[in-house]
């Protein structure tokens, strides 16, 4: 008989500005999503259909998936399930690492690709991640980690800051009232643009047009709040704007592959 599916996320014991996640044998799917922090990992097992950049990949055992802050992304099992392991690491963190391996100004650098082929860096992934796991190898963990990102941004470019200030105010009223229904026509006045070039301008410069962005924005809030363990999972669901419990329940599970309680559930046993 068959292992049953297995997965956990958790923070590194060893660098706790890190969260890690595995699954085995998992046929989770993940919808378009963004994340705030840098993430990149390797497939274990099974083949994976990717979505990044506007291009859409085929990916197999072995891959290495990059992706940059506030990306937008899918990644679902093409056929079967699928085995991987993924890091997810703190944007200000890696900033600061790059302006000592690269120099530069105050801004991080972005992965310069969906996926990576550097020789070695798989090798570099799989034993760093298990060092990872471990408590007591801080300093290992924090030298392997290292010496695999500095190949990994070599000719890497800036992160892409909004280039129209009309859709970066509209944007800060979306976070700033993140809990509130806005309408399109109150974000475009706000940006001074009709509501064509506002969708246009969001999808251009974030990824999303501006009620996905409102979506995904509170998603990240939730995370936020469910690793503190504030409040029960329907004031939450009020809180963020969403229409009940089930509503906020079905679009978490969209783009994390877990309910609202199970992801909470992981840092509790943690």
């Amino acid at each position: 008989m068959a292992e049953p599916a297995s997965q956990f996320l958790q923070r590194s014991p060893a660098l706790p500005f890190i969260e890690l996640r595995q699954a085995d044998r998992s046929s989770a799917c993940y919808q378009q999503h963004t994340h705030d922090e840098f993430s990149f990992g390797v497939i274990d097992q099974g083949h994976t259909v990717y979505r990044n950049r506007q291009q859409l990949q085929r990916i197999g055992v072995g891959s290495m998936v990059t992706v940059n802050p506030g990306e937008v992304h899918s990644c679902n099992p093409a056929a079967g399930l699928w085995s991987y392991r993924m890091v997810f690491l703190n944007a200000a963190w890696l900033g600061v690492l790059q302006r000592e391996m690269l120099g530069g100004g105050d801004d991080y650098q972005c992965f310069p690709a969906a996926t990576n082929g550097t020789p070695g860096a798989n090798e570099r992934f799989n034993a760093m991640f298990a060092t990872l796991l471990n408590a007591d190898t801080a300093l290992a963990a924090e030298t392997q980690l290292i010496e695999l990102m500095q190949p990994l941004f070599a000719g890497g470019s800036s992160a892409v800051q909004a280039k129209h200030p009309g859709v970066a105010q509209a944007r800060e009223l979306i976070m700033d009232q993140l809990d509130s229904n806005l309408q399109l026509e109150t974000l475009a006045e706000v940006a001074g643009l009709n509501r064509y070039q506002l969708i246009r301008g969001f999808k251009r410069e974030f990824g999303q047009a501006p009620h996905a962005y409102q979506l995904d924005a509170r998603i990240k809030q939730a995370r936020v709040q469910l690793r503190r363990n504030e409040c029960s999972l329907n004031a939450l669901a009020l809180d963020l704007g969403f229409a009940d419990q089930a509503h906020f329940q079905r679009h978490f599970k969209l783009r994390m592959a877990l309910t609202p309680g199970q992801y909470r559930a992981f840092y509790r046993a943690a």
